[in-house]
């Protein structure tokens, strides 16, 4: 589910955590990672959750509506079908997710009625009437979890609900969001397991991830070396301090992950800047990282094969 682009960020917050925090040590900085990634999962296993809560709001929603003593037409054909049709009733009862939402705690500490105010908000919705007026197949069903969960999004409950449980939300929401609409597509899943494909790979959080936050570490002061000479009319120690780690970061790359062309390992770096550093940031990190890798390639320091091959 993870990709290379989240656990950069993943490890330059780390880094930058270090960096501020004299008292954080290096073992317990790579307890925090790994946490960090399982964050991720959890979030995922939690938006699911919170999916399923607001569409079982519909079972109260039909309950007060055939017991008006005077029902609309509106209320005469309302059925609580956006929570009992085969896509989330299959989603429900997956082992996977009521194991992990059982060993999270997630019942207790969600909030329900943030889940019902959301449901009732979207009930007004057109998309919503439309779906209730008329006979629904898998499409209609998936179409309208879809709607409901983008509208879950925008939603302020909803967001709090994220944030109150992980800090890493607004880091981790494109991640989530697209493992979660990959779900929603591939239901009814026969298959209990397949939850456990979006847990992150170990070649994205091992192999790469938390080998870079391991090197970009440990080689400080080497990396540090192969930045100053290229820093004209600058005092490295005025950087800003994400820019810093950004540069470290983006050498170790270029020295010790030989699958990964420069050009890749240099958009990437001036993307995460134009985020999460100074306005003017992108065009910094983008011309000291030109003038370090071809001051690494000509003294035959980078090494790259397969993938990494191509600039």
């Amino acid at each position: 589910m993870l990709s290379r682009r989240s656990v950069r960020i993943k490890a330059m917050q780390l880094l930058f955590s270090v960096n501020r925090d004299q008292q954080l040590e290096i073992d317990e900085a790579k307890k925090r990672y790994w946490a960090s990634i399982e964050d991720t999962y959890r979030l995922f296993i939690l938006n699911l959750l919170v999916l399923i809560k607001v569409t079982k709001t519909a079972q109260a929603d039909q309950k007060k509506r055939s017991a008006k003593r005077l029902p609309s037409e509106s209320d005469k054909i309302f059925t609580d079908k956006v929570y009992n049709n085969s896509l989330i009733k299959n989603l429900e009862q997956n082992k996977i997710l009521k194991k992990k939402v059982g060993e999270l705690d997630y019942e207790e500490s969600v909030n329900g009625e943030y889940c019902e105010k959301i449901y009732y908000e979207f009930s007004k919705s057109e998309a919503y009437e439309s779906y209730i007026s008329k006979d629904s197949a898998r499409k209609d069903h998936l179409d309208i979890l879809l709607e409901l969960y983008r509208f879950c999004r925008q939603h302020d409950f909803f967001n709090e609900i994220m944030e109150d449980h992980y800090g890493t939300w607004q880091d981790d929401k494109s991640v989530v969001i697209g493992s979660v609409k990959k779900t929603l597509k591939r239901l009814p899943e026969m298959e209990d397991e397949f939850l456990n494909e979006y847990f992150p790979s170990d070649e994205t959080v091992n192999e790469f991830g938390f080998q870079l936050f391991e090197k970009t570490l440990t080689e400080d002061h080497s990396l540090l070396e192969h930045i100053e000479p290229t820093l004209k009319n600058w005092d490295s120690e005025r950087l800003a301090i994400i820019d810093m780690i950004l540069l470290k970061m983006a050498i170790s790359e270029f020295l010790f992950f030989e699958s990964i062309p420069t050009k890749v390992t240099v958009n990437e770096y001036v993307d995460i800047a134009k985020n999460y550093s100074t306005a003017k940031s992108k065009d910094f990190i983008n011309g000291v990282l030109d003038r370090i890798m071809k001051d690494l390639l000509e003294q035959g320091l980078v090494k790259k094969s397969g993938r990494g091959l191509v600039e």
